[in-house]
């Protein structure tokens, strides 16, 4: 087997560490919630966490699908939570987020795979926090799309569903994905709600070549979608797909003009750049003054009281 290239000095990541990185933690552990930052083992949690921001992941800590990047454990998920959305909520207020990030596990047992949960999710925070905007990363579905339309119900600011890779890498990187399933649902969400921004992200290291890249990001440019992110993968651990190679500086910024060309609204491309880090400069960039989209629900929510 080939032994993994060495790891370039332009990856350098910030220590876990100081007051608002500690605060963050302890309000996880105390409103029992999970995060894609901890579980994915994400190399910007120090940053991110240090200045005061996370991204939210509901639905559990165990997904359905088993994904060869992808350090979240996969097994056989509880039941689901019907109080995380309000706590969620509430965590969002307390942290005084301007710009929130919601995603999931893949829950393919559940029969809408937990659109329900992501619309109430952001139902709740919208009332607690009305300044604030937001984005969902969310799962295919598998394809359904009356689960799609529940989400967008909830009217977030920003739909992301990250292709993650290249046609040719699916089987081994996404083998229960399909990767026009999800350049579908991400044609689809512009279809069901214009207004709304559609985002997806890609990794790139694990094989693929640079015309794939490219040839990746035409066809997510063709569905309409505004805001495209791509980095570098790192292996998380002993069992997960090995890197290739590692992209240079200078081929991030190639790629990031090129799909510039293709009429994307913002794109961030660098080595470590992942679907959620600096979501809020992201979305500022691609819409200018991002103001909340109200809900037009009218659920008597009522705020909850800290403990």
């Amino acid at each position: 087997m080939t032994a993994e290239p060495a790891r370039p000095p332009w990856l350098k990541v910030r220590f876990p560490a100081g007051p608002n990185y500690a605060r963050v933690q302890e309000l996880m552990r105390g409103e029992r919630l999970h995060t894609v930052c901890e579980e994915a083992r994400c190399p910007n949690i120090g940053d991110c966490w240090s200045r005061g921001t996370a991204t939210f992941m509901i639905l559990g800590d165990t997904c359905t699908r088993s994904c060869g990047f992808c350090a979240v454990k996969t097994g056989r998920p509880g039941a689901v939570d019907t109080g995380e959305p309000r706590r969620v909520a509430l965590a969002i207020q307390r942290m005084g987020l301007r710009h929130a990030v919601i995603t999931s596990v893949n829950r393919d047992e559940l029969p809408d795979g937990g659109a329900a949960i992501f619309a109430e999710t952001i139902r709740w925070s919208r009332r607690l926090s009305p300044g604030t905007t937001f984005e969902v990363l969310i799962p295919d579905f598998k394809g359904d799309r009356a689960a799609l339309a529940t989400v967008l119900e909830a009217r977030p600011e920003i739909l992301n569903h990250n292709t993650e890779t290249v046609a040719r890498l699916y089987p081994t990187v996404r083998p229960q994905a399909r990767y026009e399933r999800s350049l579908d649902l991400l044609a689809a969400a512009k279809e069901i709600d214009p207004g709304t921004l559609t985002k997806t992200g890609i990794m790139v290291g694990l094989g693929e070549t640079y015309d794939e890249v490219i040839a990746t990001a035409r066809d997510i440019a063709a569905r309409g979608v505004d805001i495209l992110t791509a980095g570098q993968y790192l292996r998380p651990g002993p069992g997960y797909l090995p890197i290739v190679r590692y992209w240079t500086p200078e081929e991030f910024a190639a790629l990031k003009a090129e799909a510039l060309a293709l009429g994307f609204r913002h794109v961030e491309s660098g080595p470590l750049v992942r679907s959620s880090y600096h979501a809020e400069e992201q979305a500022g960039h691609a819409s200018g003054l991002l103001a909340p989209r109200p809900t037009g629900d009218t659920l008597d929510l009522q705020v909850l009281p800290a403990h």
